[in-house]
């Protein structure tokens, strides 16, 4: 029965490229129109139960299949495949099914992104506290763990992640002296180089033992300490004021329910002629949900909001908007740099976990830049402050020499 009902939604949600598809039971299928457009992709699933469980829940089933090596794919295509999937679901919708599980994901959407300070920690150190040597295989020298800025689409992952401070830094329109705020400040790497090369005073804070260790480290090797201090902290208990606020990456951790909060945060942190920079993964749609296998293995309590969402609560904080940039490619571009550096040291990944990490490791890197791709998915930097004067009224000072 399973594969006949697998069979019919396939039937029902293929119309663009081509799948083919052989079923648990051996029977070969093929859907879409094929010809010499649109993505292709061959898979076998195989598994007694792997049938229902993408007709009862794909999104987390799709991604659990691939982990449990039950749906392979030839050449190992993920890309082409993840493709294929987003772009006729995009194009041709997902069907009832799919539309009434994400209505009541979105119903139980205030319990699932509940973030009190307690549960924060936890879910970043599913993440995070993970080996700091997984981390080593695959991002750049500074570990910037958040969208690079490629001023062409050729440029190395380092360049960009480098141009990547320097963007935010000019929109932080820094002074020596100046104390910052980073919130979220992953491994130190850019309150180290606001330290370095601006001759500011920055308080980093995370909620990951990981991250706080290394990045303490770094600014005792660096000889800042003097400059630069790293606390294991919840911004919700951060207390003084600071000239400038920078976060970057760590929003898509809030939770809708704590937008209210978080700026409200940053409003009583940021001095009367401070400027706040936060940098966070967007969605082009209107809110909506987190996809439940990232949920499960990647970012419990995560969530990418909808500029909405997040310009609302901005407003009820009567912060004023100076600037709002929309990236759009470019971490497509640094998922696809983290995905080949990855791939090319799989071996030294399994030696640390398994193979089914590597696999689960991969459909994260592969569906997250597809979704930026194809889905709508784009980078928000939205810089605040409660002075609409503090800030130049034109772009100009961003591309001066």
């Amino acid at each position: 029965m399973w594969n006949r009902l697998l069979d019919r939604a396939l039937k029902r949600m293929i119309h663009l490229g081509a799948l083919d598809v052989t079923l648990p039971d051996g029977t070969r299928r093929h859907y879409g129109p094929g010809g010499d457009t649109g993505p292709r992709a061959s898979i076998v699933l195989t598994g007694d139960d792997t049938a229902r469980r993408l007709v009862i829940d794909p999104e987390l089933a799709l991604g659990e299949a691939y982990m449990d090596g039950h749906l392979t794919i030839a050449g190992d295509d993920l890309h082409g495949f993840l493709e294929l999937v987003i772009r006729n679901i995009r194009d041709f919708g997902e069907g009832r099914p799919g539309r009434a599980l994400r209505t009541l994901r979105h119903l139980a959407r205030r319990l699932s992104q509940h973030n009190p300070a307690k549960r924060s920690r936890a879910n970043v150190a599913h993440h995070y506290d993970l080996s700091a040597k997984l981390y080593d295989l695959f991002l750049d020298e500074d570990r910037q763990y958040s969208c690079a800025y490629f001023r062409d689409p050729g440029d190395t992952l380092e360049a960009a992640q480098a141009q990547k401070k320097a963007h935010i830094a000019r929109k932080l329109r820094l002074e020596p002296g100046m104390s910052v705020l980073d919130i979220g400040c992953g491994w130190g790497g850019m309150a180290l180089t606001l330290a370095r090369d601006h001759g500011v005073r920055v308080q980093g804070i995370t909620l990951s033992e990981e991250q706080l260790k290394i990045a303490r480290a770094r600014a005792e090797a660096a000889g800042v300490t003097d400059r630069v201090r790293f606390d294991l902290l919840d911004y919700r208990a951060v207390e003084g004021r600071f000239d400038r606020i920078v976060s970057v990456g760590m929003f898509e951790h809030v939770g809708a329910p704590q937008f209210r909060t978080y700026f409200r945060t940053v409003k009583r942190l940021l001095a009367p002629d401070g400027i706040a920079l936060i940098h966070t993964i967007g969605r082009e749609s209107p809110p909506g949900t987190t996809n439940p296998w990232i949920v499960k293995y990647i970012f419990p309590g995560g969530y990418i909001p909808a500029l909405s969402e997040v310009m609302a609560a901005i407003e009820h904080e009567s912060l004023a908007t100076a600037d709002v940039e929309v990236w759009r490619l470019h971490y497509a571009y640094t998922l696809r740099h983290w995905h080949d550096r990855f791939m090319a040291r799989r071996a030294e990944a399994s030696a640390l976990y398994d193979e089914r990490f590597v696999r689960m490791w991969k459909f994260y890197l592969v569906s997250s830049e597809q979704t930026f791709r194809h889905w709508g998915n784009v980078v928000f930097q939205i810089q605040l402050a409660h002075d609409p004067g503090t800030v130049p009224i034109t772009r100009d000072y961003l591309y001066a020499d």
